[in-house]
């Protein structure tokens, strides 16, 4: 083994075997006649880089500090011992910025790349007017095959202007594409993490990629953590054509009131996707003029699991689960999705008519879903600022469909004021020991639970704080996330909570 080792460290001398090469760019300094190999040679442009192939190993960096204008493209083929690097260096604290051009589609590009880390960036893309489809940063991977390990971490991706108009082509902080006719592509182990995404119009992180289960291709064990999304007036987090995602402990608040009234989003939620989890996320103030909902299990999905949510101040509810059902042979529907121990205060404010009038119930079932379980969740309607506004519970409702088989079972439905459920023409609906505290019409009277629950439910609460966000509070646990300090749900309080709520 000496002798073996011996040997490498000749060869490597001797250039038989060549190290892993780190480029350097310094905005202020540097020149593109340069080397690129040292802090002292570093090159000066975002052009400069342009076609470079990065290899197993090589590192990419930017000088703390420095301001980049331009477009930044990427393709990198790293290994899983050692990924391709683009990071930082120099003694500053403050992350170099890179500004797309005025007519950028996107500032920073990710092309057809395996095992990459992008990290400690800071990513513009205005643009002197609104353009359709712009982003910050693109990741894309088409006619590839499989793209392995792509991690985005800490990356801050700010004022992207793109449209507010889905049907234009929107916009976005952070875009992820995989697509391609000859060659079918996907990622593997994709990760976005600690990332903060500030004023993007009009959505903050989402997919574009095979939707069509004719076609089905889906990403797999995709990671989305730690991030922050502030002033983004549209969908947060939305994956698409994704199999076996992960979304946890991220935030969404403070979304403008600025999409028009044609305009429909939510918080979190996956399309064309199997076995999503959604948990330990915090959701608020989002004012979309349609739906505007903390969290939603779309259609064209199975087994999506939303639990461990903090939903609160939405225009909309707390949660949306839909299924279109004229959607065609594309969509294999909505079933097996499962709603469970979030916590939901405030939501349901819309104060505005839209295109149903006034309209954000608590709990929206919409379309053909089928075999969906609602169960010990609290949702705490507080009393609403105006007469106009929405006060109902619990919607079920056509869209091309009704829905079949729904199960409300060991939630707790609070209301300020007078409330209802509006089941319409759902069929099979089960409702197994909720807790109704307040009151309500059409409340559905079957195996309710006992009366020392809801004597529960008012001395654990609405004695302590009848707005419920103080009360509640003990069920949460505080995490910082990106200098902002967020309140998600603790997974042994909420659930030590319930067990008390329904004991005998």
């Amino acid at each position: 083994m000496r002798y073996y080792g011996i040997l490498f460290v000749i060869l490597l001398f001797t250039g038989c075997i060549s190290s892993p090469v780190t480029y350097y760019l310094d905005a202020t300094n540097g020149d593109d006649g340069n080397s690129g190999l040292s802090a002292e040679s570093a090159w000066k442009t975002l052009e400069r880089v342009k076609g470079l192939n990065l290899k197993s190993g090589e590192r990419l960096l930017f000088k703390r500090g420095e301001v980049f204008r331009g477009e930044l493209s990427i393709s990198a083929e790293g290994s899983l011992e050692n990924p391709v690097i683009i990071d930082t260096y120099g003694e500053l604290k403050v992350n170099p910025i890179i500004i797309g051009n005025d007519s950028s589609a996107h500032a920073v590009h990710i092309f057809n790349s395996n095992y990459l880390t992008l990290q400690n960036l800071e990513i513009v893309n205005h643009g002197n007017t609104p353009l359709p489809g712009r982003s910050g940063l693109k990741v894309e991977c088409y006619d590839y095959g499989v793209s392995h390990n792509i991690r985005i971490n800490n990356v801050t991706v700010r004022d992207v202007n793109g449209s507010l108009v889905k049907e234009e082509g929107g916009g976005s902080g952070i875009l992820i594409v995989n697509g391609g006719d000859s060659i079918l592509s996907r990622y593997e182990n994709l990760i976005i993490e600690n990332c903060h995404i500030l004023r993007c119009s009009r959505n903050a992180i989402i997919w574009s990629g095979y939707y069509d289960r004719r076609n089905w291709f889906p990403n797999k064990h995709t990671i989305i953590r730690n991030n922050l999304i502030e002033q983004v007036p549209g969908d947060g987090i939305v994956p698409i054509g994704c199999d076996s995602t992960l979304i946890e402990y991220n935030v969404m608040f403070d979304s403008p009131d600025i999409l028009p009234m044609t305009e429909a989003a939510a918080g979190i939620w996956p399309w064309s996707c199997d076995n999503t989890i959604i948990q330990f996320n915090e959701v608020s103030g989002h004012k979309a003029p349609w739906d505007a909902q903390g969290f939603d299990s779309d259609y064209n999905c199975r087994n999506t699991l939303i639990q461990y949510n903090y939903s609160h101040d939405n225009y909309g509810g707390m949660v949306l689960v839909c299924d279109n059902g004229g959607a065609g042979s594309y969509s294999c529907g909505n079933t097996g999705s499962i709603i469970r121990y979030n916590i939901s205060i405030g939501d349901g404010i819309r104060p505005k008519r839209t295109r149903q009038g006034m309209f954000s119930p608590g709990i929206h079932i919409a379309g053909p879903v089928r075999n969906t379980l609602i169960e010990r969740n609290i949702i705490h309607l507080n009393q609403k600022m105006s007469k106009d506004i929405d006060r109902t519970m619990v919607t079920s409702d056509f869209w091309d469909g009704y829905a079949d088989s729904t199960c409300f079972r060991q939630n707790v439905f609070y209301t300020a004021e007078v409330s209802r459920f509006d089941l319409t023409h759902s069929t099979n609906n089960l409702f197994d020991e909720n807790i109704f505290v307040g009151k309500f019409e059409n409340q559905p009277e079957k195996c309710i639970a006992s009366n020392n629950s809801k004597l529960f439910y008012q001395k654990m609460v609405l004695e302590r704080d009848s707005s419920g966000y103080r009360a509640l509070r003990d069920l949460l646990t505080v995490k910082e996330i990106q200098n902002y300090k967020c309140n998600f749900v603790d997974k042994e309080r909420i659930e030590r909570f319930f067990t008390s709520l329904l004991a005998d």
